[in-house]
């Protein structure tokens, strides 16, 4: 147990047995909880997944440090309300108490949208739940150091991060929140929840306590995500979700009682209320498929759902950047789910509203055969032809890249693109399923996602950037006995 953060179970009585009360936790709840104190391993290959969604998310991290939209965030929300003993933020100088901290990281790795993506009924980033691990383990082990106790490792870090993808993969599995309109971040702060409070030494019923209270705060709207609310919100909410993943998870210490039937409660519980009706439900046992299945992005820094429309755009830029001029029409073929996210047509209003933009992330990777995320910034965004493409595109649905995307043997993301000219010619259509970040080519993105993080350290001095190349140059199982709070000693600015 963390100094200063001492568990209290029997601090308050047992409200559900003095109101005669069946104390019994809701299913999905009781499945959480068993899941993080199993003592099951995970395979190899979901160790060697989470060590390169490990060093992946702390480049991204280290590339939304160069935008002030996401800077001006961090820190103490009030002057001077920095703390001596907590945890520290990635790439800056600021020790925080491990709410703020859990919230600063984890908007430094979701700003650029770069970050890993999970795809199913509901959209998500898991790697959002490393801004609550990465500051708990920092408190905890800085905490402890006073003490000579053994610190979190970065074995014991790979683990938690399975386990939190997986609570918030499987949640997203078949429940999906987009179809009432809330925001999927209610997931990252369930798996927030489970895995602080296990960080901290929680007992399994503080454990149920924080989970349920996750799901007691009910769902945030996604009005965020689009047209015409889109906005920075976007890149902060997973952010407050794992902020507040650590705040309940620090109450359940404190001796603060759980829900157990928050789910299930006739009316007033999250199924009738949120979910309308329908109950959540687990599809599948919880071990470690999402980890092993999770989507890199790789090359562009883009919704998901786009990721493949920009590689068919970036292929067919070389053919077809001599008759920009000459197009009469751009034939997209896509996925359903993209039709619901990304298909906009009219004003975009700023980069957050870009990157969620199927006609602007194909026109942008087209003109230029690149994307990335300055092109989603207002200077670049400003070039006419841009707008002139996306109002000769067609978007339209394709019923096989449907069912692939649903095919939980597959989870593809097509897309295809084609383009008519005036004098009736085309080009030729051009067709990905399967994203570079995609388990079946994790071959070919293994040395893309290690050129990926070298780029994200070209901001820092060279003696840093080495330190941290040669912390990830080793295997995951060479570095496992290792403290978390060492790698954050080659993140904090000398």
């Amino acid at each position: 147990m963390t100094p200063g953060i001492r568990a209290s179970e029997d601090r308050l009585p047992d409200p559900w047995a003095s109101e005669g009360l069946d104390p019994s936790p809701d299913r999905v709840c009781s499945a959480i909880v068993d899941y993080v104190f199993a003592d099951e391993k995970a395979n190899a290959s979901a160790y060697e997944t989470a060590w390169l969604s490990l060093m992946d998310s702390i480049g991204v991290a280290l590339r939304a440090l160069a935008y002030p939209a996401c800077t001006r965030l961090l820190g103490p929300w009030i002057p001077g309300g920095g703390v001596t003993l907590g945890a520290r933020v990635l790439g800056t100088r600021f020790e925080l108490d491990p709410i703020k901290a859990a919230f600063d990281t984890g908007a430094l790795i979701r700003w650029l949208d770069y970050n890993d993506t999970w795809l199913a009924a509901e959209w998500a980033h898991p790697s959002d739940n490393l801004g609550a691990l990465l500051a708990v383990a920092d408190y905890h082990n800085r905490a402890l150091s006073l003490e000579g106790a053994h610190p979190v490792t970065i074995g014991r870090l790979l683990e938690a991060m399975i386990h939190a993808y997986e609570i918030q993969g499987i949640l997203a599995l078949t429940n999906s929140l987009n179809a009432v309109g809330i925001d999927h971040v209610v997931y990252v702060r369930v798996a927030s929840a489970a895995l602080a409070a296990r960080l901290f030494g929680a007992s399994r019923k503080q454990v149920l306590s924080a989970v349920t209270g996750a799901f007691a705060d009910g769902g945030s709207l996604r009005v965020y995500r689009h047209f015409p609310n889109t906005g920075s919100r976007k890149s902060w909410a997973a952010a407050d979700a794992t902020a507040r993943g650590v705040q309940l998870a620090l109450m359940s210490l404190k001796g603060e009682m759980g829900y157990p039937q928050v789910l299930t409660t006739p009316r007033w519980g999250f199924n009738d209320v949120v979910l309308k009706g329908e109950a959540l439900a687990l599809a599948r046992p919880l071990r470690s498929y999402v980890m092993e299945n999770i989507l890199f992005k790789v090359n562009y820094p883009a919704e998901f759902h786009g990721q493949t429309a920009a590689e068919a755009a970036v292929v067919l830029h070389p053919e077809i950047r001599e008759r920009i001029d000459q197009i009469e029409r751009i034939d997209i073929e896509t996925q359903r789910p993209a039709l619901r996210i990304i298909d906009k047509s009219g004003p975009l209003r700023n980069p957050a509203d870009r990157d969620h933009c199927l006609q602007y992330i194909v026109a942008s990777a087209l003109l230029r055969g690149r994307l990335v995320a300055e092109d989603y910034e207002d200077v670049n965004a400003s070039d006419p032809a841009i707008d002139t493409l996306r109002s000769k595109m067609q978007v339209t649905e394709n019923a096989e890249f449907t069912r692939h995307y649903y095919d939980s043997e597959k989870r593809f993301i097509g897309n295809a693109i084609m383009i008519r000219f005036r004098d009736g010619s085309t080009s030729r259509r051009v067709a990905v399923e399967v994203p570079v970040g995609h388990r079946q080519r994790r071959a070919e993105a293994r040395p893309l996602l290690w050129e990926k993080f070298k780029q994200s350290l070209s901001a820092l001095p060279s003696g840093r950037a080495q330190a941290l190349t040669a912390f990830f140059e080793p295997s995951w199982q060479e570095q496992a006995e290792r403290s978390v709070s060492e790698l954050i000693d080659l993140l904090i600015p000398v």
